[in-house]
């Protein structure tokens, strides 16, 4: 994702809100300020990964001998609050796969 669209999270949802857009991100983050869906890695979760990352160098392992791992946690997170302003009715197969649902 973009810095540009990091830094200004808040005015892109804002700006996607203000035009009755759909929209779904990476990061939870945006589902948060009012997104519709979210679904990306668990934040959380890369946090985990890294701490086994450093164990592991502090136990000795060379970091050049370490394997590069994709994230092995994801989150859906759905927005209720914006669907309804959006008028969009979100399938009842997504709501029961969500992580986390917005009310």
């Amino acid at each position: 994702m973009s810095g540009f669209f990091f830094s200004d999270h808040d005015r892109l949802v804002e700006f996607i809100l203000g035009h009755h857009l759909p929209s779904m991100f990476g990061d939870r983050v945006f589902a948060d300020l009012g997104g519709l869906i979210s679904y990306g890695p668990s934040i959380p979760g890369m946090y985990q990964l890294t701490a086994e990352y450093v164990g592991k160098i502090l136990n000795g392992s060379p970091p050049a001998d370490l394997s590069i791992e994709m994230p092995t946690k994801f989150e859906l997170v759905v927005n209720l609050k914006t669907a309804m302003k959006l008028g969009l009715k979100v399938p009842p197969a997504i709501l029961a796969r969500a992580d986390e649902v917005i009310e």
